[in-house]
């Protein structure tokens, strides 16, 4: 038996370092294309766009700062008298030459190269700036970037010998790592103030110079790549020496069979490979002088923008999942430290972490072992016994029981060592080697990404997640039985969790290769926990369509808002009729109650009237992080479930609600036509002939796409299933004839309520009359159903596009007023609603309703 990792420690720290007896099997990376490079890039261009942007726009701001700076140049004038021309003969003729030697003397020779080259990117880049705003500028934006020239007049400055400066700089590398361009950088900044202080430039003109050259210093780093600063050879053997280690062999994991039987061991080593694919990050297989095994894990500086930006994006894009500030290499590595040894004195076999150290623009971490453990990707299917999964499943249990949450759970990071000498925690707390009854031992790796103190929706994440890659490596039916035999408590809520977008990347992908998977999995969880939710829960904020239709709106918006007359819009706002407003308000209230009484009569259960009215409250709530429409039907499913309704009685119920809202719509158009006064003609009586030819064309653009075989498939796959689950509870319910007429009712009293609240609001201002009954109907039904299609939030900004477009294109009302008078509608069905929405929220949470 070997002696404790802790002992292990200790004798190897003992040892005096020495400089031989170390090999290295590596292939360093002479040049890397920094990811922070390219997006630095991106962020000058849009700097650059910005400040175009504010010089036009902000002209007040920009110019008051201006005047500002120039105040103080008076008075600094009075006490410091300071040769202005010694200072642009420092920026400009020393520090390129300094910057320059102090590379040549580091013998990096083509970074001094690249670095002119940079100079001369930025030369150009500030004179082709000066041409564009010469030849194609409007002038507010020319007179931004213009000063007074004696001899010339007005001329557009933004130097370009300047501008060769900060592309120089940027170029020839970090201020942190060159002494001579951080002492630079400050006096050109130093100039460039004095420069707006004088006069000499105004204050865009300072900052698009020092955009430009940071544009151009980037984009040539990132083309080229730079000097890789990482950890390599003798700086790697030193820092893993620092951290009390003697190494005496060092063999890149990728790199692995290169040097023939040397390295034979490692080639079937393939949980130091899986370790690899885990994360961003080198691995090297370390033999110490004791004769150890161990893995050295390499965090590089010049990748973490990679995992910083990736957090960030998920974080943005996906509901729940709360970005977390590690912005740094050393934050990096020490999250990852933290995370090791929470998980390990939590109980989890995991690796442990002997050390980490830092080298050049590296982290090391040092950590054991999983010697003859196999990652679960490349197991063979018999291995996989159902003791191995339940196993997997006590690991991730042992975690959330002490908080933790994974997040990054793979086919790589379980382990499985199913051969003897099991890896097992001792009664004393220790590792090792056991010569008892050898037995499968499962190891969770990959903690990097976790999260301590972690969420409940975390680790409902990490359940679906392992689920889901256990059901792709032995079927869903097998995977659920584990789950079901281990967390029994976790698996009824994680049913909306199950969908490629929450998976890390290694599993999305493979998710998505094996979508067949995904649905059978659903259908292994209903079977075994017939009361459980399997419906997909919208996490995604946004996603490609949602951008276009924002792009789209942004433009149509702009477009409408520049041809509207403002001045008459504030006029028609200070004569509305408050007291309009407030009935409005009332009137939208009752839209709570008709789908209320609508889901009593077709819920398969009794429910409480006042109980239903406030779960419709709840969803206006909800509407903020939902699509138009969504949110009441996603509270119903649930207010259902909650009661004990099948999962599939009750989509049919939620569908019902939904058709019978159609349809009474339908036959409220019918009826106002009907109901129109006698003394009208009949023609009169019909919609109007805009308002007819855009529902023709509506129905000839439908018709149309349904001649295309792809959208007919679409169409299809939303509609048949919808119908086939709603029919047989539909055909239940006309054998009701008085239930049907209750749900009936309930859906025509929401109907009239937005109707009424959309009239009341056209009152305010005095426009009641000049909308027929039917006219009021079409225009609300459809600008509100064409609005609602986009995948936005409560249809924020796509519905008020649509009805004020509808309302001034098909009636009488003039678009300086329809836009008020829409607003204002949006304000009283919309937003008043919000707060009560938000109290019948925390009424239902508290009674657990929902």
């Amino acid at each position: 038996m070997s002696s404790p990792p802790a002992q292990r420690v200790r004798a190897l720290r003992s040892r005096p370092p020495t400089d031989v007896g170390v090999r290295i099997v590596d292939t360093p990376a002479a040049r890397v294309h920094r990811p922070a490079d390219l997006v630095g890039t991106i962020l000058s261009l849009l700097g650059i766009t910005l400040v175009v942007i504010l010089a036009v726009y902000a002209h007040g701001t920009t110019s008051g700062i201006g005047d500002d700076l120039q105040g103080v140049a008076r008075i600094v004038r009075r006490f410091v008298v300071f040769p202005v021309a010694l200072l642009e003969w420092i920026v400009t003729v020393a520090a390129p030459i300094a910057v320059l030697v102090e590379l040549v003397l580091r013998r990096l020779l083509r970074q001094a190269l690249e670095s002119v080259v940079g100079a001369l990117m930025g030369f150009a880049g500030a004179l082709l700036a000066v041409w564009l705003m010469n030849e194609y500028a409007i002038t507010p934006l020319k007179n931004e970037f213009s000063v007074w020239v004696d001899g010339r007049g007005w001329t557009i400055a933004i130097p370009p010998l300047l501008t060769a400066v900060a592309a120089l700089l940027t170029t020839a590398g970090e201020r942190s790592r060159r002494r001579t361009v951080g002492w630079s950088w400050n006096f050109l900044w130093v100039v460039l103030g004095v420069a707006v202080m004088t006069g000499l430039l105004t204050l865009p003109a300072a900052l698009l110079t020092v955009l430009i050259g940071r544009a151009c210093g980037l984009a040539l780093r990132y083309a080229f790549g730079v000097q890789s600063e990482r950890a390599y050879g003798r700086s790697l053997v030193e820092g893993i020496r620092r951290a009390g280690f003697s190494p005496t062999r060092l063999i890149r994991v990728r790199d692995v069979g290169a040097e023939g039987n040397d390295t034979a061991e490692l080639v079937t080593d393939l949980a130091a490979v899986a370790i690899t694919r885990v994360g961003d990050n080198r691995v090297y297989a370390m033999t110490t002088a004791d004769g150890e095994r161990l893995d050295v894990v390499v965090l590089d500086g010049d990748r973490q923008v990679v995992g910083t930006l990736t957090r960030l994006w998920r974080s943005m894009r996906l509901r729940g999942i709360e970005g977390r500030a590690v912005v740094s290499l050393r934050q990096a590595a020490e999250r990852a430290a933290l995370l090791s040894y929470a998980a390990h004195a939590a109980g989890v076999a995991t690796p442990r972490l002997l050390g980490m150290a830092e080298a050049d623009d590296s982290m090391l971490l040092i950590q054991e072992h999983a010697r003859g453990a196999v990652p679960l990707r490349d197991l063979p299917e018999e291995v996989l016994t159902d003791e191995v999964l339940d196993k997997i499943w006590e690991q991730i249990a042992i975690a959330h029981a002490a908080g933790l949450a994974h997040r990054a759970i793979t086919p790589d990071v379980v382990l499985v060592r199913p051969s003897p000498g099991a890896y097992r925690r001792r009664p004393d707390g220790t590792d090792g080697e056991d010569g008892q009854e050898p037995r499968p031992v499962v190891l969770l790796t990959g903690w990097e990404y976790g999260d301590v103190a972690s969420s409940e929706l975390a680790r409902r994440m990490d359940v679906a997640t392992l689920l889901t890659v256990l059901a792709l490596r032995v079927g869903p039916e097998r995977a659920v039985a584990s789950a079901v035999r281990v967390v029994p408590k976790d698996l009824a809520t994680i049913g909306p969790l199950l969908q490629p977008i929450v998976f890390p990347r290694a599993t999305r992908e493979e998710a998505r290769q094996n979508r067949h998977v995904m649905g059978e999995l659903r259908e292994a969880l209903l079977a075994r926990l017939p009361e459980a939710v399997v419906e997909p829960e919208r996490l995604v904020r946004f996603g490609a369509r949602t951008v276009v239709m924002l792009v789209l709106g942004i433009v149509a918006a702009s477009a409408v808002i520049t041809s509207l007359n403002l001045e008459e819009m504030l006029e028609a706002t200070r004569r509305a009729s408050p007291w309009w407003a407030l009935a409005a308000f009332a009137l939208a209230l009752l839209t709570f109650v008709g789908p209320a009484i609508t889901m009593a009569a077709f819920s398969p259960t009794r429910l409480p009237l006042w109980r239903t009215v406030l779960v419709q409250a709840a969803a206006s709530y909800v509407s903020l992080a939902a699509p138009a429409g969504v949110g009441p039907a996603a509270l119903n499913l649930r207010m259902l479930t909650r009661r004990g309704v099948s999962n599939a009685l009750a989509v049919a119920s939620v569908g019902l609600v939904q058709l019978a809202q159609f349809i009474t719509t339908v036959l409220l158009l019918i009826v106002l036509s009907i109901a129109s006064p006698g003394d009208v003609p009949i023609g009169d009586q019909l919609p109007s002939r805009a308002i007819l030819v855009g529902i023709l064309v509506v129905a000839v653009v439908v018709a149309v796409a349904m001649l295309v075989p792809p959208v007919r498939a679409w169409a299809r796959a939303k509609v048949v299933p919808v119908w086939q689950t709603t029919w047989p509870r539909l055909v239940q319910l006309i054998g009701q004839p008085r239930r049907f007429a209750v749900a009936v009712g309930g859906s025509l009293l929401m109907t009239l309520g937005y109707l009424a609240a959309f009239w009341a609001t056209l009152a305010a201002f005095g426009q009641a009359d000049r909308v027929s009954l039917v006219d009021l109907a079409i225009v609300y039904l459809l600008g509100n159903a064409v609005g609602s299609l986009a995948p936005v939030p409560g249809g924020l900004g796509a519905i008020e596009l649509s009805l004020v477009t509808t309302l001034s294109t098909t009636t009488d009302v003039a678009l300086a007023l329809a836009t008020p008078i829409v607003l204002l509608f949006r304000l009283v069905t919309f937003w008043a609603r919000i707060p009560v929405g938000w109290f019948a929220m925390r009424a239902l949470q508290r009674t657990g309703e929902l």
